[in-house]
């Protein structure tokens, strides 16, 4: 098989091929329903927690104008899964494949910046309140958190429909756009 024939099955019934990604396989219903599916933490967490919630909360840390590309700051992993960081060293043709998806993401949605360092930001403040409040047995200090306080309130997490919906609702209130279908 060549690695072009490589593909992923889509939520909606799409052929997403990740070493040859085009625009038009891009479906920002794909994305919400992957990531909202998805449990963070390779579902070593204390109840399920997806990365559809995880991306809300990142971009409700960030200013207006960086809020769409700290949604869709880990969109990849709707279709290559959330590879956790010890990992993803390891393995660099991964993290080749995921810039390069992620490039087509920011091209289909016209956003750029998901490595801002707001947003990078934002992200390690969801990374320290998400260890705090979802995996309450990992007491040993992760050196990327060093400094970084978690938010003051507590995670309630959402079901993975309801993450959906509301992925897809702030995408269209960021996006301004009301093209994308919003089914569950």
């Amino acid at each position: 098989m060549s690695l072009d024939a490589i593909y992923v099955s889509t939520h909606l019934g799409h052929r997403f091929y990740p070493q040859a990604p085009c625009i038009e396989d891009v479906a920002i219903e794909d994305i919400a329903h992957g990531l909202a599916f998805q449990c963070r933490f390779n579902g070593q967490t204390q109840h399920f927690y997806s990365v559809a919630q995880h991306s809300l909360m990142v971009a409700a840390l960030v200013p207006r104008r960086l809020a769409l590309a700290a949604l869709l700051h880990d969109a990849a992993e709707a279709y290559l899964g959330d590879m956790v960081k010890p990992l993803k060293g390891l393995f660099p043709e991964f993290s080749r494949i995921e810039a390069a998806v992620m490039a087509i993401i920011g091209e289909r949605f016209g956003v750029t910046g998901f490595d801002h360092r707001l947003i990078k930001r934002a992200d390690l403040i969801a990374l320290a309140t998400e260890k705090r409040d979802l995996m309450p047995n990992s007491s040993e200090p992760w050196s990327p958190l060093a400094g970084v306080v978690p938010l003051p309130t507590r995670i309630e997490v959402v079901s993975p429909l309801s993450a959906k919906q509301q992925f897809l609702g702030e995408f269209h209130r960021l996006s301004g756009d009301g093209t994308f279908s919003v089914a569950a």
